[in-house]
């Protein structure tokens, strides 16, 4: 499987407040704005608990797309998660439905930015206005954002935090004044058994009111530190959402008469109810933030939508010319055929609208919640999310039957519709796709532990995205380098001599002998497991009784030759090794294993490494290399300087944050692994590692600026002779 390149790569540009303010926008609009007259036709005063209901289905969803998102953070969300781990064929189902929950989303938007328009327009004294004019402004608005995604992502979530952060302001307002306005008599029969049917059912109705709280993972490429900021931004943007809804119809039903808050030609049910508290310009404030919403709403469901034909085009599932990027790294043909599916959708009735793009979505969801059950059964080492759901499978196992009832109670119509997308779905995969396609999900490596195959290249693609998204804070990357003991090769040692004395320096920190792990080491190269390439070896085991990793790192100056072989006992063509870095994990952490390595990948890939690896004169130098620039600091103790006042103290009474540690020092040509009794020398080299903001903090507080390593005047000491 062919790794993405990066500049096919879509930017890192959205933080955790543009992605909580996208998750946000995205389900405070029509689902608030225009839905809850339409919803109370159906379950009347108990419209409220319709929308708590439709949040608990959503639960289970969004905890597993959470997970998927943090392991696999790729355009295109949930299509991409289905292709991943049920194959292309279920990926294919879930792109095009997704895409077209997501279509119908803004489409409803835009119908009731319409509608608030014109309410608007009608109180301002203009008159003469007509159905089709509105739907030629919603067409109008539908345009001008979609020129505004072929900006940049950047932009769009900039937009979206402004317009979310307005909207909040006003819904504050509307949930505190209006509370106290209620009329109780309006609550009658609130708990009657007679009405729990209809409640449930509407549910399924209102359902696609909370869906954007879970479709930013279609843009979690683009977010920085996926890691944490989707899990956050998602589970703000879920509590925000489910508070607002519950208060908000809370304060509609006590405000506004039964019979006209289900007025059919009634589709401004927030405006009607500041009418009856805040009259007249409670109705004007409401309806401004109803066009923020939808404002929203259209542009952050654009930027989501879009970036599914994107995903599916780089897998070959639709014609390539949806991959391809403009000048501003933006997919502009998804985005242009997007919005024209959105002006056709423009012409539904709304009520429909809603129930199909409900059905579509939870049938979605489903499928969602069993990729989960999947990709943990699958076996995979390199599944690594950063937040696993919790009570697996429990949790998964209800999020597949509880949608699959609700589409049910929804009626005939969602239901068949719900089937249809799916035959649509095998038609255009067996008709199209198939063909073009060449892998396998992770249902696969569950049929390989039955006995059957396997697909290598998902392995491989989901490394790859370990290495693109980086360390976790407690992964100890820096300690690992700093701690690790080196050897500098002869020009006669052999590879086998090399592993010998290696696995000899871990024996003596790890419960087990060097002979086991020399034949570990050899026999991972034997079969392949052993990566070499770029004038790189990485080594790697993982055993049982340990609780930290440990390397050695090896420095060939002159160059090793180094033979691999496959699983099959072929040989490679021997490469030129500079480098050998020695890595032996816990066995019962393999993710953390794996980021180890992907990240010691990504430091050797960096331009002119092998250069800087080969001219170190020390040690320390060695080390510096591997280290990340923004975790350490190179203070040299010279005497005149800001450093002068360490000379002569203890490493345990130096004043340094907490989370720091001094993990070198280089004296007099000699490597030294300091304790917390080590006093430190004038003339001494001392090389700190810690969190970047109190990295930053030592390099001011020393004087260092902003660069990094043994730049400057100090000793210079040399590797002892070999």
């Amino acid at each position: 499987m062919a790794i993405l390149a990066k500049s096919k790569r879509l930017k890192k540009e959205l933080s955790l407040f543009s992605v909580y303010a996208i998750a946000t926008g995205t389900t405070l609009s029509a689902g608030f704005f225009l839905l809850p007259g339409l919803a109370a036709r159906e379950a009347g005063n108990t419209v409220v608990l319709s929308y708590i209901i439709a949040a608990a289905f959503l639960v289970p969803a969004m905890l597993s797309i959470v997970e998927l998102a943090t392991a696999m953070p790729r355009a295109g969300g949930a299509y991409y998660f289905l292709d991943r781990s049920l194959g292309p064929l279920a990926g294919t189902i879930g792109g095009l439905g997704t895409w077209l929950a997501l279509v119908m989303k803004v489409a409803f938007a835009l119908v009731g930015m319409g509608a608030y328009l014109a309410l608007l327009l009608e109180a301002a004294g203009f008159t003469g206005h007509g159905h089709w004019t509105f739907k030629f402004i919603a067409a109008g608005l539908a345009i001008g954002f979609g020129l505004l995604n072929l900006y940049g992502a950047k932009r769009a979530g900039s937009f979206q935090i402004v317009l979310v952060l307005g909207l909040l302001a006003i819904l504050a307002w509307f949930i505190s004044h209006g509370s106290l306005h209620l009329d109780p008599d309006r609550f009658h029969g609130f708990f009657d058994k007679e009405s729990f049917r209809s409640t449930v059912s509407t549910a399924g109705l209102v359902f696609i009111s909370y869906v954007g709280v879970t479709n930013i993972a279609s843009i979690s490429e683009e977010v920085k530190n996926p890691e944490r900021n989707l899990p956050l931004g998602i589970f703000l943007a879920l509590g925000t959402s489910v508070v607002v809804y519950a208060l908000g119809i809370w304060v509609m039903v006590g405000s506004v008469d039964m019979a006209e808050l289900t007025d059919p030609d009634m589709l401004t049910p927030i405006a009607d109810a500041a009418k009856h508290f805040a009259h007249p310009w409670g109705p004007w404030l409401v309806s401004v933030a109803a066009l923020m919403a939808f404002a929203s709403v259209a542009n952050a469901g654009i930027l989501s939508a879009s970036r599914y034909p994107l995903a599916m085009s780089r897998d070959h599932i639709v014609p390539g010319f949806f991959g391809k990027l403009s000048g501003r790294g933006m997919p502009t043909a998804s985005i242009v055929v997007t919005v024209g599916a959105i002006l056709v959708l423009l012409l539904l009735d709304p009520t429909r609208i809603a129930k199909f793009a409900s059905a579509f979505q939870l049938l979605m969801f489903a499928m969602i919640c069993l990729a989960v059950i999947v990709m943990r059964e699958s076996g995979l080492e390199s599944y690594d999310p950063g937040y696993r759901s919790p009570l697996y499978p429990w949790t998964q196992l209800v999020g597949i039957v509880a949608p699959v009832w609700l589409i049910t109670r929804m009626g005939w119509e969602p239901t068949l519709l719900a089937l249809a997308l799916v035959g649509l779905g095998i038609g255009w995969y067996f008709g199209y796709a198939r063909a073009r396609v060449k892998r396998h999900g992770a249902i696969y490596h569950v049929f390989e532990r039955l006995g059957r195959r396997r697909f290598v290249g998902l392995d491989s693609e989901l490394r790859s995205i370990l290495k693109e998204k980086g360390l976790r804070a407690e992964d100890p990357f820096e300690v690992l380098v700093a701690r690790a003991s080196v050897i500098v090769a002869r020009r006669r040692d052999t590879f086998q001599r090399i592993v010998e004395r290696a696995a000899r320096q871990l024996a003596e920190r790890l419960p087990c002998t060097s002979d086991t792990l020399a034949e570990g080491f050899l026999q991972g190269t034997r079969i392949g497991a052993t990566p070499v390439t770029g004038g790189v070896a990485l080594p790697h085991l993982r055993i049982s009784g340990i609780d930290s990793p440990q390397m050695v790192l090896v420095r060939c100056q002159h160059g090793m030759r180094i033979e691999t072989g496959d699983v099959f006992g072929a040989l490679k063509p021997a490469e030129n090794t500079y480098a050998i870095f020695f890595l032996v994990s816990p066995d019962r952490d393999p993710g953390q294993h794996l980021r180890l390595l992907a990240e010691l990948a990504g430091r050797v890939e960096q331009e002119g490494f092998i250069d800087g690896w080969r001219m170190a004169s020390d040690e320390q130098t060695l080390k510096e290399i591997l280290l990340r620039d923004d975790r350490f600091v190179s203070i040299p103790v010279v005497p005149g300087t800001r450093s002068e006042v360490l000379a002569g103290k203890a490493i345990q009474d130096m004043q340094i944050p907490d989370g720091c540690l001094v993990a070198i020092i280089r004296r007099q040509g000699e490597t030294l692994v300091p304790h917390g009794s080590t006093v430190v020398e004038a003339g001494d080299w001392l090389t700190i590692i810690g969190a970047t903001d109190d990295i930053r903090h030592l390099r001011e507080m020393y004087g260092m600026g902003q660069a990094s390593g043994t730049s400057g005047e100090g000793p210079e000491p040399v590797f002892p002779s070999s």
